[in-house]
């Protein structure tokens, strides 16, 4: 067990959050459904043989409990018609606050001036900052990405302007090439063949899940945005689709064979539905899934309670600050 002081002068407890988008609790339906098909044997190991569907729990409320998970389900609409977005969905995550309710719409996918306002005037990432936690978000971008934003032609979307906010710089290609920061993609594929970057060391998944959980618990709070998920679910290709979340999988594997349970918690959420559903290309308001991985009474204390995205800000800083 990492016993390295945490600011509370207790033994150091980590979170990492991995943040999958547009993934929702669907339906048991091949035709429709990829969760429902693809191969997930660590995924499903983890949910002691379930897949992350719908029916693995009961109702809504529910708990499913196994030797090394917790699994519920979040309200992601948080009492707002229409379907949820992501700009409204991750400031709710990140901030803790009922944004879409707030504003009476949702919006995405990236922050409206309105929505960048509550990002900006407190998140999550500040608030672990200024209490002296270690905090970082261990995507990597290019430098074409930030030529974009300073130049205006790119806006940031909800997470790394709540990074970018609380004065936390995002990680490079530089990062990348050092192994301090993993791709979008998890393996840097997509470095070689979409952004011209062949010097970039491609990984295996279940090596880039490894590095993920080394470099989490070396924080005390660490994020991973896994936006791919998004875009596979509007993209409707079942193939595409499963063949992402196979490869999902094998990074987890990787993660879990990694993660020192008695010290720390992962989490992976998301903002809305839409990966569950093939059969439209729009988000769906079905509830998404809260998994959290570590010890039985680390999972318990943390899960108390929370029932929508609203509630995963004050779990992550309780957790944190017991």
């Amino acid at each position: 067990m990492d016993i390295t002081p945490s600011v509370t002068g207790m033994p150091r407890r980590s979170l990492f959050f991995l943040f999958m988008d547009g993934v929702g609790l669907g339906l048991d339906d091949p035709d429709k459904n990829p969760f429902a098909r693809a191969e997930m044997p660590a995924l499903q190991n983890l949910l002691g043989g379930k897949r992350l569907l719908a029916k693995s729990l009961s109702v809504p409320s529910s708990r499913l409990e196994t030797e090394r998970a917790t699994l519920l389900s979040l309200d992601a609409c948080l009492r707002v018609p229409g379907l949820p977005q992501s700009a409204t969905g991750q400031a709710a995550l990140l901030t803790g606050q009922n944004v879409p309710a707030q504003l009476g719409y949702h919006y995405g996918p990236k922050p409206n001036p309105e929505v960048a306002a509550y990002l900006r005037n407190g998140n999550l990432f500040s608030y672990l900052n200024q209490q002296h936690y270690e905090v970082s978000l261990l995507n990597a971008y290019p430098p074409r990405y930030f030529h974009a934003i300073t130049s205006g032609r790119r806006l940031y979307s909800a997470i790394p302007l709540a990074v970018t906010s609380a004065g936390i710089p995002p990680r490079t290609q530089s990062d990348l090439s050092s192994g301090k920061a993993l791709s979008a993609d998890f393996t840097a594929e997509g470095w070689h063949t979409q952004l011209g970057f062949p010097e970039i060391p491609l990984l295996e998944p279940a090596q880039a899940g490894k590095n993920l959980g080394k470099l989490a618990q070396e924080l005390d709070f660490a994020m991973f945005e896994y936006w791919l998920s998004d875009y596979a679910g509007h993209g409707q290709d079942m193939l595409q689709a499963c063949r992402l979340l196979e490869t999902f999988d094998q990074v987890l594997e990787g993660l879990l064979n990694t993660w020192k349970d008695e010290s720390g918690l992962i989490l992976i959420t998301s903002d809305h539905g839409n990966l569950e559903d093939l059969s439209t290309r729009h988000h769906t308001r079905n509830t998404v899934p809260a998994l959290v991985i570590g010890a039985p009474d680390h999972r318990a204390s943390f899960v108390e309670g929370l029932t929508d995205l609203t509630g995963v800000y004050p779990a992550i800083q309780r957790y944190l600050e017991a």
